[in-house]
């Protein structure tokens, strides 16, 4: 048997993680990072290893496109069975394109997201489908995508399976697959690495030379690239959002409650937020959420009674929907109406410290805020307004917040009680 050294096959960045997968703590490994970081080194080394240790486990490699699979995970395969040493127990395949390790039968395919038919057609042999690896996650189209592929995968028996992710992080943090990672889960683990975690004799000095000058002559270039950072695109509107789950020991503590709602029906979707304004940090905490699309007054008071401590502050343009929630016996009334009251709302949101959204709470909420971005015309000029679009939570904070506003100077704005804000 081939005796195989850890570290001569992964970079330090990653031994804890190894060690992670030897004790099996978690089902899916999210490996985001920069150029150069060996993360797909480690995660065809962590599959090759997982061959040699259980007899029925099988693999399936993933890209968005089929013709990207062979010059990309496929030789990445053969470079690290050949680091290895065990090149010669594997037979490597390329139409139909596939690894097998022939001691046992054991195979490791290769599949193209763009032919989803070709997902019910692979014929394993033998064993399970063990392991299942999402390389360049980011070209995919969302997590449903990657939910319905793993569905048809990870079917029947009661094995432990594994999913890897791995990509460079697009620049925007309002890409789906920034917000994803996020989003926490007890069976999820999210590693960032980069090159310099990495022995520099395995980069190269052509490597590291690209490296430097890139940093020097194009600083965010190089973050975004070599460093694996979400830089941003200049657009995103709330760039102090925090996505984490909010405890219900922290939500016990909470004394200055806030609530908002935004009414919606057939196209657009009813929102309420319940949320708590620390206003000596300047932070707003968004913890609890009723959203959705045809939802009736009263459908909507049945699941919004238990929060009726406090007065929510509804979009004044639907009088008669806030005149019919008040006769359900909600503490309910209209949000103040003023010129320019969009704008100071939002750029007081901006103005915090931090927004802190439980995204498992408060999806919509999360998604909204992550996702609000200023729009291009077709000169590709910044429009200088804010969309109204996709920004339902966020009207519901305005409101919410209505009267801690009173009294904040916001970029040379200062709100006077008694004062017509809202819009």
């Amino acid at each position: 048997m081939t005796k195989i050294r850890l570290s001569e096959l992964i970079a330090p960045s990653f031994y804890g993680l190894h060690r992670e997968l030897k004790t099996e703590q978690y089902d899916e490994f999210w490996l985001k990072g920069g150029r150069g970081s060996t993360k797909s080194t480690f995660v065809s080394a962590e599959i090759l290893l997982g061959f040699v240790k259980d007899a029925d486990a099988n693999a399936i490699v993933l890209r968005r496109y089929q013709n990207e699979l062979r010059d990309t995970v496929f030789g990445q395969f053969e470079w690290t069975a050949a680091k290895m040493g065990i090149a010669h127990l594997f037979k490597f395949q390329v139409s139909p394109m596939q690894i097998i390790y022939t001691p046992t039968g054991q195979r490791i395919v290769f599949r193209g997201a763009d032919n989803p038919k070709k997902m019910k057609s692979i014929n394993l042999g033998k064993g399970y489908v063990k392991y299942a690896w999402f390389e360049e996650l980011d070209q995919f189209a969302s997590m449903d995508e990657i939910r319905n592929i793993l569905q048809s995968l990870f079917r029947g028996g009661d094995e432990k399976r594994i999913s890897f992710y791995s990509y460079n992080p697009p620049k925007s943090g309002r890409s789906w697959v920034n917000q994803e990672a996020r989003v926490p889960k007890p069976s999820r683990r999210v590693h960032h690495s980069d090159y310099l975690g990495v022995p520099q004799e395995w980069l190269g000095e052509r490597f590291l030379a690209d490296a430097a000058h890139l940093e020097k002559v194009n600083e965010t270039a190089y973050r975004h690239e070599y460093l694996g950072e979400e830089v941003g695109t200049g657009l995103e509107v709330f760039t102090n959002v925090l996505l984490r789950p909010i405890a219900q020991s922290e939500i016990a503590n909470f004394d200055r409650v806030r609530q908002g709602l935004d009414f919606g029906y057939a196209v657009d979707p009813l929102c309420f937020e319940r949320m708590h304004f620390d206003r000596t940090r300047r932070r707003l905490y968004i913890f609890a959420e009723i959203s959705g699309l045809n939802l009736f007054n009263r459908q909507f008071w049945k699941k919004a009674q238990r929060y009726n401590d406090v007065m929510t502050i509804a979009d004044s343009a639907e009088p008669k929907s806030i005149d019919e929630l008040r006769s359900f016996g909600m503490r309910i009334k209209g949000a103040k109406k003023g010129p320019g009251s969009v704008e100071f709302g939002i750029k007081f949101l901006q103005d915090l410290e931090q927004i802190v959204i439980d995204p498992e709470r408060c999806p919509l909420a999360a998604r909204e805020f992550i996702n609000y971005a200023l729009e291009m015309d077709r000169q590709g000029n910044v429009k200088s307004r804010f969309p109204d679009k996709d920004n339902h939570s966020i009207d519901v904070a305005r409101y919410g917040l209505e009267d801690d506003m009173v009294g904040f100077n916001v970029k040379g704005v200062e709100v006077l009680r008694g004062a017509k804000i809202y819009g």
